[in-house]
């Protein structure tokens, strides 16, 4: 039931994207060189690895680590990256990731390939097995300001509590939580 509602409404929202989605295309092509999208390597279910997609928000070259753990993430930034990571229109080409299966709108934020305390932790706790999502319990919760042990808890909690109802809640959270601009830092 949840892939086939993640299908549906993934397609539904790519079809209504379309021309915003072009129009980010176009706009991180004209303001730096390089590649349009981002395709990063992440974590999902079951621990195996897949590439996720994101419009390109630093320049060529950036270091490949989570963006909180470089001392100055705003040197490493495009012109319109603070943009697109402030708005989290970033993260729409990740609709992709939803259709391939990849990904599901609700679940626990794919971890990098090399945040491996995050993914030894997930793995004892038994969040592995999730397909990963779009946001999460974790990302309404703190996103990643959170020290890996509590987003661990609340994945944890996540796996605990997972439902159709509390996917909608989380989906409607992370909603408001982007129109505010609530937890983003960069």
């Amino acid at each position: 039931m949840k892939r086939i509602f993640d299908l549906l409404l993934a397609l539904l929202a790519a079809l209504l994207l379309l021309l915003p989605l072009a129009l980010l295309a176009l706009a991180v092509a004209v303001t730096s060189k390089g590649p349009v999208l981002y395709w990063s390597d992440r974590v999902g279910r079951n621990n195996s690895t897949f590439s996720m997609p994101k419009f390109r928000s630093m320049r060529t070259g950036a270091p490949v680590v989570a963006t909180h753990l470089l001392s100055n993430p705003d040197t490493y930034l495009t012109p319109i990256g603070s943009f697109l990571r402030r708005s989290s229109l970033d993260e729409l080409p990740q609709l992709w990731s939803i259709i391939r299966g990849d990904m599901s709108f609700v679940g626990p934020r794919p971890a990098l390939f090399n945040q491996h305390d995050l993914v030894e932790r997930r793995t004892r706790s038994g969040v592995h097995a999730l397909l990963p999502g779009l946001t999460g319990w974790a990302q309404v919760n703190g996103r990643d300001e959170l020290p890996i042990s509590e987003k661990v808890a609340l994945d944890i909690e996540y796996l605990k509590q997972k439902s159709f109802w509390f996917d909608i809640h989380i989906m409607l959270l992370t909603a408001l939580k982007v129109i505010m601009r609530d937890n983003v830092s960069h």
